[in-house]
C-alpha cells in the first residue's frame, strides 16, 4: 500500500511527507514499468502557481532536474524523493488530474523535453525567515562551526550570503524555514555567547522568488534579465543565490507576489515554445 514501508527493525511504518508519490515510483521501478502515472488534484505541472499568476501555463514536459529543483522550492505537485528515484531509474512520471481525463505533464530526461525554453518555471516561497549574524571575527572555521550546529539540529539552510567588513569582522546572513526559526535563533544565540562577540537580528517578512531552467547552462544574461524585471516594479533585492539551473532572490514579503508575476512575464513563461 502507498505511504507505508518497513524499517530496519522490520516494523511497519509510514514513509513521511511525499510517501505516496515515492512508493508509487518505487513500485514502477520494481515492476520495470516505463511510466508511473500519479493522479493529483491538479492536471499537471505549471510554469508557476496559477493561483498566484493568472498567466501560468501547464507544461507538457519537464526534465527531472527542473522538476526536482521546483519541488525543493516548494512546488507541491511532486515530492523531491519521488523525482530523485524516477531520475535515477529513468522512469517517466505522468502527473495527471484525478478529476478529469486531460493530458498531464510528463517528467522525463532532459533529452526528451520538446520545448527548448531557457527558463521552465518560477516559484515563490513565503514561509522562510532571514537571520543576520553581524560583527563576528574574520577567522577560519567559524562559519563551518555555525552551520555545523544548524545541520546537527536538522535545520535546513537555503540562501547564504557572507560579507567582510573593514574592521576584521564578518556578517553572515542566511534563510531558514519559519518552522525552524525558534530553534535556529536559540542555536545562534548560544553560539555567539561561545565565541564571545557578535550579535544577530531576524527578519520574518521575506519572500524567496526563484526561476528554474536547464537552459541557463548555455545562456548568459539570465540573472540580469530577472533583476531588470524586479527593478521595474521597484522590488528591492536583499539576497541572491545561484546554481547551474536556478536563480533565487530574497525580497520583502509584501513584494513577493508582484515579483513572481514580474519574472514570469519577463521570461514569457505563459507562452508555449515550439
Amino acid at each position: 500500500a502507498g505511504f507505508q514501508g518497513i524499517d530496519t527493525q522490520a516494523n511497519i511504518t509510514t514513509l513521511g511527507r511525499g510517501g505516496s508519490d515515492t512508493s508509487a515510483v518505487a513500485l514502477a521501478v520494481a515492476l520495470e514499468a516505463s511510466e508511473c502515472e500519479i493522479f493529483t488534484d491538479v492536471d499537471g505541472v505549471y510554469t508557476t502557481d496559477p493561483n498566484k499568476v493568472p498567466s501560468a501555463r501547464k507544461l507538457p514536459r519537464i526534465s527531472y532536474e527542473e522538476m526536482l529543483e521546483l519541488a525543493r522550492l516548494g512546488a507541491g505537485v511532486l515530492h523531491s524523493r519521488s523525482v530523485e528515484l524516477a531520475s535515477k531509474n529513468n522512469t517517466v512520471i505522468h502527473v495527471r488530474s484525478s478529476l478529469n481525463n486531460n493530458p498531464g505533464t510528463l517528467v522525463v530526461s532532459e533529452e526528451q523535453v520538446m520545448e527548448k525554453a531557457v527558463i521552465r518555471g518560477a516559484s515563490l516561497k513565503s514561509d522562510d525567515a532571514r537571520i543576520s549574524v553581524v560583527d563576528i571575527p574574520d577567522k577560519p572555521g567559524l562559519a563551518a562551526e555555525l552551520f555545523g550546529h544548524l545541520a546537527e539540529s536538522d535545520i535546513n539552510v537555503d540562501i547564504i550570503v557572507q560579507s567582510s567588513g573593514k574592521d576584521a569582522t564578518n556578517t553572515i546572513s542566511f534563510t531558514v524555514p519559519q518552522k525552524d526559526l525558534h530553534a535556529a535563533r536559540e542555536l545562534v544565540r548560544i553560539w555567539l555567547e561561545g565565541i564571545g562577540s557578535g550579535s544577530f537580528d531576524v527578519e520574518e517578512e521575506i519572500a524567496i522568488v526563484s526561476i528554474v531552467g536547464v537552459g541557463m547552462k548555455s545562456h548568459s544574461g539570465i540573472a540580469a534579465r530577472m533583476f531588470q524585471a524586479l527593478a521595474k516594479i521597484s522590488a528591492n533585492i536583499e539576497m541572491i543565490s545561484t546554481s547551474e539551473i536556478k536563480v533565487s532572490v530574497v525580497v520583502s514579503k509584501d513584494q513577493g507576489r508582484a515579483a513572481l508575476n514580474a519574472v514570469h512575464d519577463a521570461f514569457e513563461l505563459g507562452k508555449a515554445i515550439g
